[in-house]
């Protein structure tokens, strides 16, 4: 099974096992991340669950669509590796990515 690390607010990192076909943002979610609100459930309607990603990984990502990047830029603390995690399914090609949890807007 492919494994994630995520790394919390306080820099504390977990790795996590990630099941295919899910996204990431229920992945962390549902590893005890209260960190990740994720308040529209994964509707891509808020950006709760904003995180940083590993630029070592960002050609296997799904293009940033025009939601998701007008989303990104309602929070302070979107830099060039910023993504919605609700956005991203798990696939082997993400094993051992690493994400961040991006700070509360």
């Amino acid at each position: 099974m492919p494994k994630i690390n995520v790394v919390d607010r306080s820099g504390t990192s977990k790795e996590v096992e990630a099941e295919t076909g899910m996204t990431l943002m229920e992945i962390i979610r549902d590893d005890g991340f209260d960190e990740l609100l994720a308040l529209c459930g994964g509707c891509c309607s808020c950006a709760t669950c904003h995180v940083h990603v590993d630029p070592a990984f960002a050609s296997k990502l799904p293009e940033l669509g025009e939601d998701e990047s007008d989303l990104l830029d309602s929070s302070d603390h979107r830099n060039e590796t910023s993504r919605l995690s609700c956005q991203i399914e798990m696939t082997d090609e993400l094993d051992g990515v690493t994400v961040t949890i991006a700070q509360e807007d």
